[in-house]
């Protein structure tokens, strides 16, 4: 097993992991800060407008088992990486679309993965790719929020084509 590491940022943190944590290959999740100014910024100064922090989702996968290029596939279909700090009702910059590379290789692959996207939206893509900054845990009652809490994500969705279609699981007949 080779397990590699990348940060997202697609909105809330919640609906992130809640849809990285049921991809096939992803060994561990965990939410936090990252992007910012602040070291160890807590939820309520991210929240505050004042660290320049991103809600993320620190993810390891086993690379043998899921490819970087699908977990990139799954980013791009989760939210829409068009608009400027937000996602869907959720306002603010810690909202932003972010992918934190841990390597060259990723870098390069995510910002080809970026032009291919583009091609898919009629808006300008503003996610911002780059090198993996510190990244702060969050809080322990943001870790698994959906499944200690039993509600459901409210803005992330993939649909199960783009799964299909990236081979994360069985094609329908």
């Amino acid at each position: 097993m080779a397990t590699q590491t990348v940060t997202f940022g697609a909105g809330c943190f919640w609906g992130v992991e809640y849809v990285f944590r049921r991809v096939p290959g992803v060994t561990g999740v965990e939410v936090g800060y990252a992007g910012g100014i602040t070291p160890n910024p807590t939820y309520q100064e991210v929240c505050s407008h004042t660290t320049g922090h991103a809600e993320v989702l620190r993810v390891m996968f086993d690379d043998e088992q899921v490819s970087f290029d699908q977990l990139l596939e799954v980013f791009w279909a989760m939210h829409d990486p068009t608009q400027v700090n937000r996602q869907g009702p959720d306002v603010g910059d810690q909202y932003r679309s972010v992918i934190f590379t841990s390597t060259d290789e990723q870098l390069a692959a995510a910002k080809a993965s970026k032009e291919r996207a583009q091609e898919r939206f009629n808006r300008p893509i503003a996610t911002e790719i780059r090198e993996a900054p510190e990244f702060y845990p969050a809080e322990d009652y943001h870790q698994a929020y959906y499944e200690k809490n039993g509600h459901t994500p409210y803005c992330h969705v993939v649909p199960v084509k783009v799964l299909e279609e990236q081979g994360l699981i069985p094609a329908r007949g």
